[in-house]
């Protein structure tokens, strides 16, 4: 089933969403940030009804929605701005929700789960050290944060390979895995953006759009498992 169309409508909406907050219109910008997020949904719970397998796609979609709500909470930080660190962080708790979700569905089907893990807690481990090496001093509570989020979205990563490998023809496990690592990118990209010092547009539209493509590809991953 192609869902091209709905593709093309959610990444122009996406792209509005980023030119408008760019703009500082933080209002409409929240607006067009649902909307986008409600066309990965959309995908994810139709591809949903394809699937050979119910359980993990469910899971999956639970997924979706959570980042779905931290689409919108981290945009609405800057709409209530004395409380945006305390939006922005359940908008990261949402995100990370969303992640273990993820999680939780690849090991429904993983083949070389243990594997995978020690992989992912190795890869996660290097980064981070990467990641705060540059960065500088971050607040302890974003640190901890930090630790937690890019700990989930690099095992879920890593799990997401795992099963590729297990099923090196997979459709689906192809597109999950590419969804997983466009997602891992962009959540690198907004830490140096958000903590590196200086915040920069491009940036900013790269982190967007690699997310967004990557939450695509993981909704239409779903009619092929």
């Amino acid at each position: 089933m192609s869902y091209l169309p709905l593709c093309i409508i959610g990444i122009a909406i996406q792209a509005a969403f980023i030119l408008v907050e760019n703009r500082k219109k933080y209002v409409p910008a929240v607006i067009l940030k649902g909307s986008a997020a409600m066309v990965f949904i959309i995908i994810g719970a139709l591809s949903a009804q394809l699937t050979s397998n119910p359980n993990f796609a469910k899971l999956v979609v639970i997924g979706l929605i959570l980042g779905g709500i931290g689409d919108v909470l981290l945009n609405l930080r800057f709409v209530f701005e004395k409380n945006g660190q305390k939006i922005f962080l359940l908008g990261v708790v949402s995100f990370l929700s969303g992640h273990i979700m993820y999680l939780a569905a690849l090991i429904l089907i993983s083949n070389n789960l243990l594997v995978s893990l020690i992989c992912g807690v190795i890869a996660a481990a290097l980064l981070l050290r990467w990641i705060f090496s540059k960065i500088g001093e971050v607040q302890k509570v974003f640190k901890i944060f930090g630790y937690v989020y890019i700990g989930a979205i690099v095992l879920m990563t890593a799990a997401a390979i795992g099963n590729l490998v297990s099923n090196p023809g997979s459709m689906g496990a192809l597109l999950f895995v590419m969804g997983a690592v466009l997602f891992t990118a962009s959540d690198v990209i907004m830490i140096f953006n958000t903590f590196g010092g200086t915040q920069k547009f491009s940036m900013r539209a790269a982190n967007l759009s690699l997310y967004y493509l990557g939450q695509l590809l993981i909704a239409i991953s779903l009619q092929f498992i």
